[in-house]
């Protein structure tokens, strides 16, 4: 009976959210390892978050990555993985291989598993919603550094997107994306969320991955930052505290807050529901990035 009770208080205790949220768009970035888990409850642990986020009427929007699945597709075909600053090195043959997998492999299988699961959700590659300039990053000379078909999504198409939302299925997007030159680019799916989400004037923005959300010792969990401001991403990025893969999740949640999105959560994809924690309880899991 208590167990009983305990979940009638959870569900009390998310009312007020429910109520809330009803009716807003979230857009949601699915991706780290748990992606690639062999426990297919794990895989499917997101995918079900979002079946219940169309079930009391939240509009999620997905932006997925695959970064393991396109490593393994390389060496399958003979390729090396190379990263520079974090952003993985893509020649011709890279970019037809990260396609192919991010929007003909893992898209679909999304799909198919929110489907399964009584949700409606529908895919769509890339390069029919995002357009893109190519990412130039500098060395440590300062000089320019080409890192092939790389680039940085800087336009939404947001009429198909609408039109999923207007029906109550929810978009699944590739992170790829089409250039001036009429090429397909591999893009950060964190920068392609965060401009959805400016993009669609969403209330939240949710970034999921491997690590527990922003730690100021990225080895101990125990220093996890709970809630960051705007202001405070400076002096962290000074320090070194956002480093690495952190830097274009935080750099798009403070370009996300300051285009009129309430609030970014950056959640570990690993711990089971993070995304109803984080959105549905006073506490919330992660770190929370606001105004």
């Amino acid at each position: 009976m208590q167990d009983l009770i305990a979940k009638a208080a959870t569900l009390l205790e998310a009312l007020p959210f429910i109520q809330k949220f009803s009716g807003a768009t979230f857009v949601v970035k699915y991706g780290g390892s748990f992606m690639d888990s062999p426990d297919a409850a794990v895989r499917h642990g997101v995918a079900r978050d979002i079946v219940f986020l169309e079930a009391v009427e939240i509009n999620p929007v997905v932006v997925h990555g695959g970064g393991k699945a396109i490593t393994r597709a390389m060496e399958k075909a003979g390729l090396k993985a190379n990263f520079i600053q974090g952003q993985r090195v893509t020649d011709e043959a890279t970019v037809q291989i990260v396609d192919d997998v991010l929007s003909r492999e893992i898209n679909p299988e999304i799909v198919a598993t929110i489907n399964s699961l009584g949700g409606v959700a529908k895919g769509f590659a890339g390069p029919d919603i995002f357009t893109c300039r190519k990412l130039v990053v500098k060395g440590p000379a300062d000089e320019d550094l080409d890192l092939g078909y790389v680039g940085e999504v800087v336009g939404v198409n947001t009429a198909p997107l609408l039109e999923c939302i207007s029906k109550g299925i929810t978009p699944i997007i590739s992170p790829t994306a089409r250039g001036q030159d009429g090429q397909i680019y591999n893009c950060n799916a964190d920068v392609a969320a965060a401009q959805a989400a400016i993009a669609l004037k969403a209330k939240r923005l949710v970034f999921m991955s491997d690590v527990p959300g922003l730690m100021r010792d990225p080895k101990d969990p125990a220093t996890l930052i709970a809630h960051l401001q705007t202001s405070e991403v400076p002096a962290l990025k000074q320090a070194g505290i956002v480093d690495k893969g952190m830097i274009p999740k935080v750099d798009g949640a403070v370009a996300a807050i300051k285009s009129g999105v309430d609030k970014v959560s950056l959640v570990d994809g690993r711990m089971p529901h993070s995304v109803l924690l984080e959105i549905f309880t006073d506490e919330g899991v992660g770190t929370e990035v606001v105004l």
